[in-house]
Order: C-alpha cells, then structure tokens, then sequence
C-alpha cells in the first residue's frame, strides 16, 4: 500500500499481529488519517503512523491487556479494570513505541487517547479521533455520514460530534463511560459554544 519504506515496515508488522478485518479498519483509518491531514494541512506521514498503529494492541485478549499493564507499570483506572478493552489505546502507545519504534510524542498521543479522547487534544489526536470513527470500512450507522461531513469541515466540530455518540451510546447500552470521554466532550462545548 505505501511505498515510503517507514510507512511498509510498520504495515508489514502490524499485519502480522492483528486479523484480516481488523488489519482492513486499520487500512481505512490509516486511509482517513492521510485524507484529514492533507485537508487541514498537517505532516501526512506523522497522521498515517498514528493511524496504522492505533490498534496495534487491539487484538490481546482483556486477560493480556491487564497482565501486561501491570509488569510494565501502566496505570490502569477502575474503568479501564473494569473494561478493559479501553486499554488497548495506553498500550498501543506502548507498543508503538518499544516494538515499533516511534518516538514521536504526537503520535504516540493520539494513539493513546484514540478511544476516549482527552482534554485540549490536538490536531492530530483529533484527526485519529476521527478517522477510526469515520473510516471507509465501518458499519453503516445512524451518524455517519454527518460526522463524515463534518470532519472536512471542522476538526472539533466533528471530535465533538462523535464525542456525543458515543456517550449517548455507552449510555444506551449501559456500560461504563470513561470519565476521558465526558471531560473531552464538555470540554468542547465550552470551547466552541
């Protein structure tokens, strides 16, 4: 898929760690992540790192997730204990970094908070925020095609938008919200309203 030689390497790796339809949502988010960076004029290489590496650690079972926080002192909250799927983006992080080799703070960032979002996320983060909702691949739902439209138009407009979702949806379902997600979203409104 990409012919600078960083970009292959770390496509080549990820796919021999994740599934056939995970490794396709990476394609797609790594696919976005190029589009909104060259729409809002940011390092286009730095975007599709972060998102081929987003769910580098998606694949451990919940049981190897928590094992591996705890040998390698990753702080792990009563929500990530609780669900511990949301830790899959702190470990990415890791995993970017000590088996990929990626130093780039940025990127590291935004694969770590690519799940719940943060408080004052940057372009970047947004950007991956974003394109693992927004991606070619994913299921078709009610939203989508709003917040496809409005990632090309406001980075935070669509980052809140999503945000929302995904509360309203965690609530419909009834599980636990990480408290990342709600700062975030209130976050934004403050900001942009």
């Amino acid at each position: 898929m990409f012919s600078d030689p960083d970009l292959h390497r770390i496509e080549k790796k990820v796919k021999k760690y994740v599934d056939k339809d995970r490794f396709e949502h990476v394609r797609g988010v790594t696919y976005m992540c190029a589009a909104l960076a060259m729409h809002y004029g940011l390092d286009m290489k730095q975007a599709m790192i972060a998102g081929l590496l987003h769910d580098c650690a998606k694949n451990l079972s919940d049981k190897e997730k928590l094992e591996i926080c705890e040998k390698k002192k990753i702080p792990v909250t009563s929500i990530e204990e609780e669900s511990p799927q949301l830790l899959h983006g702190k470990l990415g992080a890791y995993f970017a970094r000590e088996k990929y080799g990626i130093d780039d703070e940025e990127i590291l960032h935004a694969i770590e908070v690519h799940t719940t979002g943060c408080v004052d996320m940057s372009e970047l983060d947004m950007v991956v925020y974003i394109s693992d909702f927004i991606e070619p691949n994913r299921k078709k739902i009610p939203c989508l095609d709003e917040a496809r439209e409005l990632s090309f138009i406001s980075l935070e407009g669509a980052t809140e938008f999503i945000l929302k979702h995904s509360i309203d949806y965690v609530a419909v379902k009834n599980q636990p919200l990480d408290p990342h997600t709600v700062d975030a979203y209130k976050y934004l409104l403050e900001k942009n309203h």
